[in-house]
């Protein structure tokens, strides 16, 4: 049976999760990258699971499916971002690196779920 609400989703929980850990991660940046990379590093992330819950309220099938693929470009941006901030030494490493992992999961989860919707099964 398809989720009644966004907030059952496991991707969505998930996504939520990393949202706030990036928020953890980049307090530690330098005060600098506040309007920069620590600003587009949450925006993005935040997008993730606000993407998603935004889709699963839609009308239509397609609607979601648009929406998913939307996120999974987000999880994309926050990656890259996360691995800019590793390259220039920002934050702890190790924290950074759970969240690439963590990242890994939610991409492949929302690919599993735009293939499920393509295929016609039901939110």
């Amino acid at each position: 049976m398809a989720p009644n609400s966004y907030r059952e989703l496991i991707v969505w929980k998930k996504s939520l999760t990393l949202a706030c850990d990036v928020y953890r991660l980049t307090s530690t940046f330098p005060e600098a990258e506040l309007s920069g990379l620590t600003s587009q590093l949450r925006r993005a992330a935040v997008s993730i699971p606000s993407t998603i819950a935004n889709g699963h309220g839609r009308s239509t099938r397609g609607e979601f499916l648009k929406a998913l693929s939307v996120a999974r470009g987000s999880a994309s941006e926050v990656e890259t971002l996360l691995l800019v901030s590793q390259r220039l030494e920002y934050g702890d490493k190790a924290r950074s690196d759970q969240l690439l992992a963590e990242l890994d999961q939610v991409l492949r989860m929302l690919a599993r779920m735009r293939s499920r919707l393509r295929e016609g099964h039901h939110k």
